[in-house]
């Protein structure tokens, strides 16, 4: 076994949740060999036909790589690991938190099928991204925002990609609809933490109502700007949102979490072309955080 390859433990964990072999060819053969040689990239983000030769043919990981990302096969193994921990009691559901972090992307993936720009009176059309390849302008270049939501063991419960420049509050949502941790014991898959922390970017009157609507607990500071319109409304304002400062400081999990991700270079940086790929790299350090828990 080398550096960075799944322990015995981690493979124990993962293996019965693997595709198993269907028809003829023995397609998935040596699943072991190929997800370390794919973990070795994503740990030190080489090129993909610089993956040493112990892995096997460099195509064949990069193949398998892509075609698991396409498929939600890496989401489903995601799952899987999840109710696993869930039936261990392994889950901290008391503090969610959410938050987000941009990666730069680099120019070998600054070749996503780009949409041209007319704009009147000019003879040049520019080109953007599009929006579902998640690569956007930003301040600081080209760059993809990581949205997550993470348990009270800094662990990954739910990953969205968008492009860079996009905001934090909208994303809250749609990344709170993607918990949902399975329960092999039989019924519906948990969704609903029991509090959830965020900064002052998730403050919205649209999100407070809908964690209001869903009875979820939440500690999210209010903005300046915000509590000064309400307080100019008078009693037609509303009340002042409660805040817990001791539950508040827990919203460094979030950011630990988010720093244990990037720990992979193909995280922190951007090398897949395509937006699917890249989630599947992030999923994919994502279950390496619940299997090494």
């Amino acid at each position: 076994m080398g550096r960075g390859d799944l322990s015995d433990r981690e493979w124990a964990r993962l293996e019965p949740h693997l595709p198993k072999n269907t028809g003829r060819g023995g397609r998935w053969a040596c699943h072991r060999k190929v997800i370390n040689g794919i973990l070795f990239r994503q740990r030190t983000g080489i090129p993909w036909r610089d993956l040493p030769t112990r892995f096997g043919k460099w195509k064949t990981c990069h193949d398998r790589h892509r075609r698991w990302s396409a498929d939600g096969t890496w989401e489903k193994l995601l799952r899987a690991v999840q109710a696993d921990a869930g039936m261990e009691g392994r889950i901290d559901w008391s503090m969610v938190s959410v938050d987000s972090t941009s990666c730069r992307v680099h120019q070998h993936a600054d070749g996503a099928h780009q949409c041209p720009v007319r704009i009147p009176g000019r003879r040049r059309r520019p080109a953007h991204h599009r929006p579902d390849e998640a690569i956007g302008r930003s301040r600081g270049g080209l760059t993809t925002r990581i949205h997550l939501a993470s348990d009270g063991g800094c662990r990954p419960l739910a990953v969205l990609i968008t492009p860079g420049q996009w905001g934090d509050a909208p994303q809250m949502i749609p990344v709170l609809n993607r918990i949902r941790v399975p329960r092999p014991a039989g019924g519906r898959p948990r969704t609903r933490p029991a509090h959830l922390c965020g900064d002052r970017a998730y403050s919205s009157r649209r999100n407070r109502c809908c964690l209001r609507r869903r009875q979820i607990r939440h500690t999210i500071p209010e903005r300046r700007d915000q509590r000064a319109n309400r307080q100019r409304r008078g009693s037609r304002g509303g009340r002042p949102s409660g805040f817990d400062q001791t539950r508040y400081a827990r919203r460094n999990e979030v950011e630990r979490t988010i720093n244990a991700l990037k720990g992979s270079c193909a995280v922190a940086t951007r090398y897949d072309k395509r937006a699917y790929v890249f989630h599947g790299t992030v999923t994919l350090a994502a279950i390496r955080l619940w299997l090494r828990a």
